[in-house]
Order: C-alpha cells, then sequence, then structure tokens
C-alpha cells in the first residue's frame, strides 16, 4: 500500500485503529528515510487532525504523545505545533494541549546543532506566549461565568493554564532559554508584555485570592527574565572593606589633583566586585577620610587631607548617587552612613581633636549644600553628635584657643580660589601693585598651601597655575620702565616662580605643562621646569646645551653678580638671566677652585643672587644639583658650600617687599631638589625652618636591609593590622620605584600563596588589590602576561594553586583584570603618569595575535583539531577554536591588555580541553566562577568577550559551572554567534 502524503497516513492509522508502537513502525516503512519528522511537520499534522472536532481525537493524540515519548519529534516542534492554536473555547482541546505540554516543559533539552537549539528557545517563546492568551481567555470565561452565575468550569481551567505557566516558569533553564528568545526576537518579547498587562487587568476584578498571588507569582517571573544576571546579593555578614579604605586613602595621598570621574569608576567597580551594600561603602569611605586626616603629617600633607575630605569627597558622593539607584535611596543610604558613623565616636573625636573643631558638622553642612542629605536628617544628625561631644576629652583651652580649625579656612578658601582666578584674568598691565598685593597676601602664614589644595581638590589647580605662567611670561620684558615699576616686576615674576616651583613640587609637575599644541612657542616656566629642575627620579646632564646659552649673556650677568653692590632690576630680562645663571655659576665656581675669587667674593655674589628675586638661587641650585652628582668625593666640597651659601635667607634692610614670606617658599623648594644629592653625599645642610617636616613621606627605606626583607615586613605588618596606611603606601610605591613591576607583583603573589588561612587570604586580596592601584594597568600586564601563566603551565607550582591561596589568586587575578580593562579605554591617572615605565617585555612580540606569526600556544590550540569541531553545525564548524567575541567586536589587539587576557583565555581553555585535571583545572574553575560573580547585567565588551566560544561547552563539563545562568553569564549575548553558543550550551545540560 503506497501512502502519498502524511495526512493520509494519519488517517489510514485511523480509521484501521492501529497501536501507537504499531502506527510508529508503519510511519517509518512508509516514509524512508532521508527527510526528519520535524522537516515533514509530523507534530503540527498530527494536531491539526486530532483537534478537528469539539473534543479532541484520543487515538491521534496517543501518536503524538508516542513520537514525544520516542523522540520522533523534537520539543520545538511540538511547541510551535500548540502555539498555532487559537480557539480557546474548546475546552477539551486545550485541556489535551496543557497536559501535552506537562509531560515535557520542565525538562526541555537539546542536543542537535546550534540553530535547532535557538528553535528551541523561539518556540519556548511562542508557547509562553500561547498559554499567556490562553490563560486570559479562561480569566475572562470565569469573570463571565460568575456574571452569570456558573463559575466552576472557567476557574478549573484557569486553576490548570496557572499551573503550566508556573512549572513552565519555575525551571531556571528554561527562563535562560526565554531570555536568549528575547534578544533573538524582540518584537515576540513585546507581544509577551502586552499579554501580561492584559491577563493582569483582566485578573484584578477576580476575587480568589490563590489565583490571584498565582498570576502575581508567575507575573514576576517573566519580567524577571530580562534581568536574570542582574541579581546579586550583598555581603551584609562585614562591616569593613579594607579595598575602599585603602583606594580611598591612596587618592587622598597620592592624587588630589586628579580628576573625580575615574576615582568614582574604581570606587563604583569594588563596590560591585565585593557587592557593598551603599549605607556601608559611604561609611568606608568617611572612615578613610578620618583615618587620614588624623594620621597626616602636619603642614601641607594635612591641609590636603583636609581639602581632599572636605571639598573633594562630597563631589565624588554626587557623581556616585548617579550611579547608585534613585536620588531618594542614595540620600537615606549616605543618613544611613552618617548614622553608623556617629557611632565610631573615637574616631570622630580624635579627629575633632586634631583639626580643633566639630568635623561631622563640617562634613554634615557640605553634604547638605550638594544636596545629599535632607534637612531633617543634618538636624538629626548634628543633634546626636552634640550630645556625644559633651563627653568628648577636651583640650586645655589655652593650647587650642589660637589654632584656627582647618577645615573652615579650606571651606572659606574655595570661594578665594574663583576670586584670585577672576583677579588673574584682567590686563596685567593696567595694576600691576593691585595685583601684587593680592600675591603678597596669598604669601603670608599658610594662605597658599591652604588655596593651592582648595584649588587641587575643586579641580582649579591647571587653571591657576597656568594664569601664574601667563603672568610669569608677561613679567619677562621690561620697557623702558622706572625703578619702581622694575621692582614690582621683579617681584611679580619672583613670587609668580616660586609659586610654580612649589606646586609642581607639591602636585607633581604634570599640572603645570599645558596640552601641547604645535607651532605655539612654550612659555619660560615649562621649558625651564621640563629641562633643567631637578624632580625624583629624574637626572639631569648639567652638560645639557639648556644650561649653556649665548656667552655674551653669561659674561655680563657674572659681571654683574662679582662688581656690583646689588642687583640692577630696571630692563632687567629676568628669564635670561635664569637660563645664564648656570653658565655664570660655573664659571665662578672655577675661579674659585683655582683661587682667583676669595671666599668673601663668593658670599658677596650668592648675596647678590638671592638678595632681590629668590628665582635665581633656585636655578642656580638646580643646575649645582645636577653638577655635584657628576663629581667625584673629593671634588664637591666648594660646590655644596655654594648650595649653603645659596639656602640661607639675607639678613639686609634693602631687600624687596614680602623678602621673608618668599624666602620661606624658597627654602622648601631647595630642600626638595637637594634632598637626593644630599642623602648620596651623605652631607647635611640647615634650611630655615618653618617648624613642620616639609617632606614627610621622604626616604622611608630603613637603611642597610635589602627590599625584598622591607616588602615582605611591611605587608605581614599591613596584613596584621587589616588596612593600608598613608605611610606604608608610600613605603610600597617607593619600593615599586626601585625593584619594577614584575619584582614587586611577583613577591606579592608569593607572600599571597604562602597563606593558608581562608579569612587571611581574603584579607590579603583586599589588601594587595588596593596595593596595586599604585599602578594597576601594569600590575596587571605582569599578573595575567607572566605570573598566572608561569603558575599553570608548570606542573612543579600547582601545588600552591590549592584552597584557599588558590581561590584567592583567582579573586585577585579576576579584580586586578576587570578594573584595569574598564579604565584602561581612558587615561592613566596623573599619579601613573609620573611612574618611569619600565615594560617588562614588548608584549607584541611576546604575545603575537596576528595570523602571519602566531605564538606558540596560538599554534598549540589551533592544531588540535577535536576542539575545532566541538560546535558540530556549520556555523560552528568554521569556528578555530580560538574565535571569539572580542574578534568579532574587533577589538584593538596590538594593545598589550587585550593581547595578554586572549592569551590567558587560550590557556585557560586549553587546561579545560587537556585530559589532565589538577590544582590548576580547579584554578580556572575558580576564576571563571569569580568572573561570573563580579560580572554586572549588560557589561559587554567585559573580559569575558576574549573567552573563545569553543570553551562555553568545555565549562559546562565542569559541574560548579553547569548552570544556566553561568552560561547566560559567560557568553556575549549581543552576538547572534553567542546567542547559538549559549543555547546549544544550555539546551543540553
Amino acid at each position: 500500500m503506497k501512502v502519498v502524503n502524511l495526512k493520509q497516513a494519519i488517517l489510514q492509522a485511523w480509521k484501521e485503529r492501529w497501536s501507537d508502537y504499531q502506527w510508529a513502525i508503519n510511519m517509518k516503512k512508509f516514509f524512508p528515510k532521508g527527510a526528519t519528522w520535524d522537516i515533514l511537520n509530523l507534530a503540527e499534522a498530527l494536531l491539526e487532525q486530532a483537534m478537528i472536532g469539539p473534543s479532541p481525537n484520543p487515538l491521534i493524540l496517543s501518536y503524538l504523545k508516542y513520537a514525544i515519548s520516542s523522540q520522533m519529534v523534537s520539543y520545538s516542534s511540538v511547541l510551535t505545533a500548540i502555539s498555532k492554536f487559537d480557539d480557546f473555547s474548546r475546552d477539551l482541546c486545550v485541556q489535551a494541549l496543557l497536559d501535552i505540554m506537562d509531560m515535557f516543559c520542565d525538562r526541555l533539552s537539546c542536543h542537535g546543532k546550534a540553530e535547532e537549539c535557538i528553535g528551541l528557545c523561539r518556540a519556548l517563546l511562542s508557547a509562553l506566549h500561547w498559554l499567556l492568551r490562553c490563560t486570559a481567555a479562561s480569566a475572562e470565561r470565569l469573570r463571565e461565568g460568575l456574571e452569570a452565575g456558573t463559575p466552576a468550569a472557567g476557574e478549573k481551567q484557569l486553576a490548570m493554564c496557572l499551573l503550566r505557566l508556573e512549572k513552565t516558569l519555575s525551571s531556571t533553564k528554561n527562563r535562560a532559554l526565554l531570555h536568549i528568545a528575547k534578544l533573538e526576537e524582540a518584537s515576540s518579547w513585546t507581544a509577551i508584555e502586552h499579554s501580561l498587562l492584559k491577563l493582569g487587568e483582566i485578573l484584578a476584578s477576580l476575587s480568589n485570592p490563590q489565583l490571584r498571588s498565582q498570576a502575581e507569582q508567575c507575573g514576576t517571573l517573566i519580567r524577571s527574565i530580562p534581568t536574570m544576571l542582574a541579581v546579586h546579593s550583598e555581603q551584609l555578614h562585614k562591616t569593613g572593606y579594607p579595598t575602599v579604605h585603602a583606594v580611598v586613602l591612596l587618592e587622598g595621598t597620592m592624587n588630589l589633583t586628579g580628576e573625580t570621574q575615574p576615582l568614582v569608576e574604581q570606587l563604583m567597580m569594588v563596590k560591585r566586585m565585593q557587592h557593598i551594600p551603599t549605607p556601608l561603602f559611604v561609611l568606608e569611605i568617611w572612615k578613610a577620610c578620618f583615618v587620614g586626616l588624623i594620621e597626616s603629617p602636619e603642614g601641607t600633607e594635612e591641609l590636603k587631607w583636609t581639602a581632599f575630605t572636605f571639598l573633594k569627597i562630597p563631589q565624588v558622593l554626587v557623581k556616585l548617587k548617579k550611579y547608585c539607584h534613585g536620588d531618594k535611596d542614595f540620600t537615606e543610604d549616605v543618613s544611613c552612613a552618617f548614622e553608623f558613623l556617629l557611632k565610631l565616636t573615637p574616631l570622630l573625636d580624635k579627629a575633632d581633636q586634631r583639626c580643633n573643631c566639630d568635623c561631622t558638622k563640617f562634613l554634615l553642612q557640605e553634604c547638605s549644600k550638594q544636596g545629599l542629605l535632607s534637612e531633617a536628617s543634618v538636624t538629626n544628625l548634628l543633634a546626636k553628635r552634640a550630645a556625644d561631644r559633651e563627653h568628648a576629652p577636651q583640650l586645655k583651652s589655652g593650647e587650642n584657643a589660637n589654632i584656627q580649625p582647618n577645615p573652615g579656612l579650606i571651606l572659606r578658601a574655595e570661594p578665594t580660589v574663583t576670586n584670585i582666578l577672576k583677579t588673574m584674568d584682567a590686563d596685567h598691565s593696567k595694576s600691576p601693585e593691585g595685583l601684587l598685593g593680592v600675591l603678597g597676601h596669598m604669601l603670608s602664614g599658610k594662605s597658599l598651601d591652604l588655596l593651592l589644595a582648595a584649588a587641587a581638590a575643586t579641580g582649579k589647580l591647571k587653571s591657576f597655575a597656568r594664569k601664574f605662567i601667563n603672568l610669569n611670561e608677561f613679567t619677562t620684558h621690561g620697557n623702558e620702565e622706572l625703578a619702581k615699576a622694575a621692582s614690582v616686576r621683579a617681584l611679580l615674576f619672583d613670587i609668580s616662580f616660586l609659586m610654580l616651583c612649589h606646586v609642581a613640587q607639591t602636585y607633581g609637575s604634570e599640572v603645570i605643562l599645558s596640552e601641547s599644541s604645535t607651532g605655539a612657542q612654550v612659555p619660560f616656566f615649562e621649558t625651564w621646569m621640563q629641562t633643567c629642575m631637578p624632580e625624583e627620579g629624574k637626572i639631569l646632564n648639567p652638560d645639557h646645551p639648556c644650561f649653556w646659552p649665548d656667552s655674551t649673556k653669561v659674561e655680563s650677568l657674572v659681571a654683574l653678580l662679582n662688581n656690583s653692590s646689588e642687583m640692577k632690576l630696571v630692563q632687567m630680562k629676568w628669564h635670561e638671566a635664569c637660563l645664564s645663571i648656570s653658565a655664570a655659576i660655573l664659571e665662578i665656581l672655577n675661579a674659585w677652585e683655582n683661587g682667583v675669587l676669595a671666599f668673601e667674593s663668593i658670599q658677596k655674589i650668592t648675596d647678590n643672587i638671592k638678595g632681590k628675586v629668590c628665582s635665581l638661587a633656585v636655578c642656580a641650585v638646580a643646575w649645582l644639583v645636577a653638577h655635584v652628582r657628576m663629581l667625584g668625593l673629593d671634588e664637591r666640597e666648594k660646590s655644596l658650600q655654594m648650595i649653603r651659601q645659596l639656602a640661607g635667607p639675607l639678613y639686609s634692610e634693602n631687600t624687596l617687599q614680602f623678602y621673608n614670606e618668599r624666602v620661606v617658599i624658597m627654602s622648601s623648594i631647595l630642600e626638595h631638589m637637594c634632598a637626593d644629592v644630599l642623602q648620596q653625599t651623605a652631607t647635611q645642610i640647615k634650611f630655615p625652618s618653618t617648624g613642620v617636616d616639609t617632606m614627610p613621606y621622604w626616604n622611608l627605606l630603613p637603611p642597610k636591609r635589602p627590599i625584598k626583607e622591607v616588602l615582605t615586613d611591611i605587608f605581614a605588618k599591613v596584613l596584621e593590622k587589616g588596612w593600608v596606611d598613608s605611610r606604608s603606601i608610600h613605603i610600597f610605591d617607593t619600593l615599586l620605584h626601585m625593584g619594577g613591576v614584575y619584582w614587586f607583583c611577583n613577591n606579592l603573589i608569593k607572600e599571597l600563596l604562602k597563606e593558608t588561612r581562608k579569612e587571611h587570604t581574603l584579607r590579603a586580596v583586599e589588601l594587595l588589590y588596593s596595593i596595586f592601584c599604585l599602578d594597576m594597568q601594569q600590575v596587571t600586564l605582569v599578573l595575567l602576561g607572566h605570573i598566572l601563566p608561569g603558575l599553570l603551565t608548570d606542573s612543579s607550582k600547582w601545588h600552591s594553586l590549592m584552597d584557599p591561596p588558590g581561590t584567592a589568586l583567582a579573586k585577585l587575578a579576576v579584580w586586578c583584570a576587570l578594573s584595569s580593562y574598564s579604565s584602561h579605554k581612558g587615561q592613566a591617572s596623573s599619579r601613573q603618569k609620573k611612574r618611569h615605565r619600565e615594560d617588562i617585555e614588548d608584549y607584541v612580540s611576546l604575545f603575537p595575535l596576528d595570523d602571519m606569526q602566531p605564538s606558540k600556544l596560538m599554534r598549540l590550540l589551533s592544531s588540535n583539531e577535536e576542539d575545532a569541531n566541538i560546535l558540530s553545525s556549520p556555523t560552528d564548524r568554521s569556528m578555530s577554536s580560538s574565535l571569539s567575541a572580542s574578534q568579532l567586536h574587533t577589538v584593538n589587539m596590538r594593545d598589550p591588555l587585550n593581547r595578554v587576557l586572549a592569551n590567558l583565555f587560550l590557556l585557560i581553555s586549553s587546561i579545560l580541553g587537556s585530559r589532565t585535571a589538577g590544582p590548576h583545572t580547579q584554578f580556572v574553575q575558580w576564576f571563571m566562577e569569580e568572573c561570573v560573580d563580579c560580572l554586572e547585567q549588560g557589561s559587554r565588551g567585559s573580559i569575558l568577550q576574549f573567552m573563545p566560544f569553543t570553551t562555553v561547552s568545555e565549562l559546562v563539563k565542569v559541574s560548579a559551572m553547569s548552570s544556566p545562568k553561568v552560561v547566560l553569564a559567560i557568553t556575549d549575548l549581543s552576538l547572534s554567534l553567542g546567542r547559538q553558543v549559549a543555547a546549544k550550551a544550555i539546551a543540553a545540560l
């Protein structure tokens, strides 16, 4: 008997009343191999025939159930066929379809090609839409039945529909497949949302609370599908977060001038990675600020910390507000953080004692001004602190009565900065005397440091410096001037020069440098600073052409210094004098060495140099410092003596205005310039003291101890204490300079791997991450490009990767990778720009990623033919084992960090695919788990885009990673290929 088509075969089976297995045997005879049952649409044909009458045909339905059980038809074809039925008035038919869904809706799977798995996602989405429409129709009938007084039938069907909905949605695997389908077909998802709204409206009018709550539960599950990856539990069992503490301390100690945005992003990254609740996060920021205030050395550092705490951190919180949920919530969180802070009474009392004021009050007022706290909260918090302060230990009134509190001074200095900037914008030639009055005011007491700290904390220091450079440039030429105008011009030149040197030494020379515009003339001060000014880590050549200007100018300057009783001021070109002084000093030194000049003449010359303008002395000492470095031990005496002569002030009636104030700044500048050379030559020079240590963080390393010992000691102390203090940060920074990035990182990782207690390793990770923030980019390249591959590929080191240190190292590696990757698109902070780059090796030759010269690791992996066929569909098979989302996004592979990440993930892929397991395999699992844990929803373009697609199917074989959420998290769902890979992996679970 020959059967023409599927429909005839089904009808014949029905007429002859074949049993289900008989039907299956005959069907296979009728339709020889070749076309699959899905291509022939068997499921749809069976349903079409079964649903012809008012009630379903039980025999044909039994054929369909047999086909499902024996896997003749795929789940996706059955779901698609069911979703085409839309006559919801036929109760028995609907019931039969719901029973069929019941057979498999909570255990869907597909082991075919990637396209078939995507088909299953789409079919499930259609089935969900059908279920919602069916539920809405049942609810509508129930509502009509209630009005007519016959509710029973409708209620039963609605309960059945809701039960199937709940069963389908309660499976995480199904929700993950729906998540992929939503990205594949946005329009179908919109239809589902509409159906959900419609169902909600109908159910609102029903009185049965059980059905309503069941429907609400289903609605919540559906709405949670798009945000499946966003749910992270916050750490509520911890109260201290050393990483936040250290990041804030590092920024306050070393980078006051940095922009707020990179700091905000770094803090948010830490908050996300460690899942810190917002109130505790804000509390930790305040705690770090108060600790910084208390332990900051007296003088400039103390003022910097005050500006950081009271001016910069409120600005940082304003930006954090945009990242953290809504306005109202954030103000409540800030208020809550202050409530916690007020409980730390000893900390607040100590800060109040140090600053001689109620610090909390100033902070609350600033936060209120920035809209971070409501008036009611401020009043309430102020009252609580006032009550606490009554019991605080008080200083004797005489000791602190005359000390003005720094917080108040800093807050007043901030508007003054704006006014000074406006004053400096005026035409200097109109009223130079008025301008000199303003500058003279700035020099008195600690005004200059206060103003600079306020400008640095509010991001105005660069424009402040620019204005002084322009003023300095204006004063370099004097045309046909009288004596008074000449002295005003000399003072304006001197004060602006000294201020700029002071800014460069206190806040870093980047603040001074202008954005290089081609063709524009570089101002004198910038030229001098870049070529002639000694700085930490900068070695100057005393024979550099910049020190040797026109010889006639040098001769006239030597004559002027030697013969005149004092410096002339009228029509003096100060910038030329500053550039000629080095050559003049060499002439004078030679004359002294050869006995042509006596010591009395030298004294007269040095008095002339520093008598009117201090900047000449600064320029002279700058050259002498470079010169002394080049001399032998027995040749240095006279040069050092000359530095001594220039460093002391001149006691004379005949000095220009503000001489004492200028000498104070000059002494501080010279002390900074000479520090290195004096240490190297074991010489002491007494600089006029201001009563405070001008270089509190200089020369912190203990003498005659190997730096490795110093590093392990300081790390052990920090680990024991549980937090990093400012002094330790400076020691770590010095060691990083001295030992280099590889040495520094490698030795600290060795210390981490020695730890055996879980709580110690976790604390060590939090502290190491914050220490690595000293130069996160370079440390990450070393850690991921050298140290980790070394540990993972050398079997003799695998034992060190056991738990707990292995878990801790995986966590640290992910944190560093995520931080560097998220920030390396932006600019390096000024703190990191300062560091001399010693790139360990050229990352391009180390990790070549272009096709012309694949690295050894790449060759090893691409030759693995088995891996290339893992995905087994036409699109999959063409995929090499190294194809990753980053290549489809065309990420720049010339970038060292991208290169290192790509190679690390290739190594991970090969470890997962290899036949030997061990601690290194376990390490890879922890690494991937941490990646998933730190991932935020929608962060496509994260480090996981460098993972080859083939790794997904390998990872799913690891029991701890075989969950649908993990698969969604590690694949790039914005790409069609990424969705296919994810659907295939999830459908096979």
